[in-house]
């Protein structure tokens, strides 16, 4: 397993990270064992939780995520060799349940990180994340920035002094942000040179064949300035896997069960995926571990969330690390995102 350091910090973390979303909805804690003690014999050190999980989110399963990994942990004995990272939830998405409605201010921030450590049963928690911004602008999905004149936001900088506060006192290691823009980066950055606070170690954004768009603006702050991406969706819910083309919806399959993740079955998104998937089969990979491999292959890519339902998911999803895509593959995959440009943001 390659290992790339976690921006500026002494940490390295495992190409390959083990994301968590589905435990406790999709999963069981008998499977996430079952993920968690096959990754990690094959190399991985970095796990991604987050206090909302697991998604889609609700008030009785809240938790749950943290709750499995804390006892896998407790039971295996293996923190030490472990990079743990968690995210506090920002406003919205119907978390009105969660601290009465989770906000990025101090109090929220302080008492969402102490909850979290509860239930990793860990003293500290490697990366801290902010899960998505307390302000009006254009993340899940939106590429076009509409300002809100009424809008109530959390300014960064309270934000940023909350997440110092936490690795001052040793609850935390290192903090990063989550769905954010080029302007959100760039400020955390500057808040930190100007405050003497911990800089921004990763940025974890969406990132695969069918939504490229962190490379405008975003994958240049990642590679000058060694905020490097935690991609996410590299699969993009499962669609590159190819098993939705045709019109399949496989039993028990993310989107089969849930209706709402509805951000990659465009018209043009099953479009490029067919192209993808057509791709992969020419040149004798299957079309997740091609997908994948272009996402490992991205010089300003730190770590490639990778999430599984199921055992034989995990083991394709990690064997993606083994492929090198050569040139001609590289650019064929140009050729088919000049054709479809973004079609999914």
């Amino acid at each position: 397993m390659q290992t790339r350091k976690l921006g500026r910090t002494d940490l390295e973390v495992s190409l390959i990270c083990l994301g968590t979303m589905t435990w406790g909805e999709q999963n069981t804690e008998q499977e996430a064992f079952e993920q968690l003690d096959h990754a990690t014999s094959e190399g991985v050190n970095f796990i991604d939780a987050a206090e909302m999980y697991p998604v889609p989110p609700r008030a009785e399963t809240q938790g749950l995520t943290e709750t499995y990994l804390g006892n896998w942990l407790a039971q295996r004995g293996r923190r030490d060799d472990l990079v743990i990272a968690s995210k506090v939830a920002g406003p919205g998405n119907g978390l009105s349940y969660l601290r009465n409605g989770p906000r990025l201010t101090r109090d929220h921030i302080i008492e969402a990180c102490d909850a979290s450590l509860k239930r990793l049963q860990t003293d500290y928690i490697d990366l801290y994340q902010v899960h998505w911004p307390d302000r009006s602008t254009n993340f899940f999905g939106e590429l076009g920035y509409r300002p809100d004149p009424k809008e109530k936001s959390t300014p960064i900088e309270e934000t940023l002094g909350a997440l110092s506060e936490l690795v001052a006192a040793g609850k935390v290691r290192h903090i990063g942000i989550s769905n954010e823009t080029p302007w959100g980066t760039m400020e955390y950055l500057r808040l930190a040179g100007e405050n003497g606070w911990p800089r921004i170690a990763s940025i974890q954004n969406p990132y695969n064949l069918l939504n490229r768009s962190f490379e405008v603006g975003l994958a240049e702050i990642a590679h000058r300035e060694q905020t490097g991406l935690l991609a996410y969706s590299p699969l993009a819910f499962g669609m590159l896997s190819g098993k939705y083309m045709g019109g399949k919806w496989p039993e028990k399959a993310r989107l089969t069960l849930y209706e709402r993740f509805s951000r990659y079955t465009s018209e043009r998104g099953v479009d490029a995926t067919r192209a993808y998937a057509e791709l992969a089969r020419h040149i004798g990979l299957s079309p997740a571990q091609m997908a994948l491999a272009y996402v490992n292959s991205r010089n300003f890519v730190t770590s490639n969330i990778i999430g599984a339902t199921n055992m034989e998911q995990l083991r394709e999803n990690l064997g993606s690390c083994s492929v090198k895509l050569s040139q001609d593959t590289l650019e064929a995959i140009d050729a088919i995102h000049n054709e479809f440009t973004y079609p999914c943001p």
